[in-house]
């Protein structure tokens, strides 16, 4: 019996095309957007399938780079941690934007493992985002700065974004 851990292969992500919201419409964004549409022979009158995102406020992205310097810097717990490192953990430890899956384990059976997901622009929209930047701020108020509301800390890594 085979015990190696399966892998799915990722699916392709599918290329965005950047559009602007016109009365009664959508028009491609940019140059580039208009040659990209182009490219694929969509013809005036074609009708096409499209998933609408709204891109996010880099400032906010920011933001939650700034939270994981700031508690590398400040929590024992993350001491010489990278930014990025620390958010991923962050995101387990709260289970905040996390797929769930079952491994098997030899001698103990069948264990939950959270795989954090991507907090980046192509994989989560702003609500989404929004979200899961909160539940970080609250968690980190639960388990690391107890004399902290969930709004301070946001505020704390707010100042730095402006840094």
């Amino acid at each position: 019996m085979n015990n190696q851990p399966q892998t799915t292969p990722r699916k392709p992500r599918k290329e965005r095309i950047p559009l602007r919201v016109i009365k009664g419409g959508l028009v491609p964004a940019d140059k580039y957007a208009e040659s990209t549409l182009r490219s694929k022979k969509y013809s005036v009158g074609d009708i096409v399938f499209g998933v609408i995102t709204k891109p996010r406020n880099p400032k906010f992205n920011r933001l939650v780079h700034k939270l994981g310097i700031l508690c590398a810097e400040n929590i024992d717990d993350f001491n010489g941690m990278e930014a990025h490192t620390v958010i991923k953990r962050l995101q387990i430890e709260g289970r905040i934007a996390c797929d769930e899956i079952g491994i098997m384990i030899p001698g103990f059976g069948m264990a939950s493992q959270f795989i954090p997901r991507s907090l980046s622009f192509d994989t989560m929209d702003e609500a989404e985002f929004h979200k899961a930047a909160k539940a970080i701020c609250r968690h980190i108020a639960e388990r690391y700065w107890t004399n902290l509301q969930p709004e301070q800390i946001e505020q704390m890594a707010g100042v730095m974004v402006d840094e």
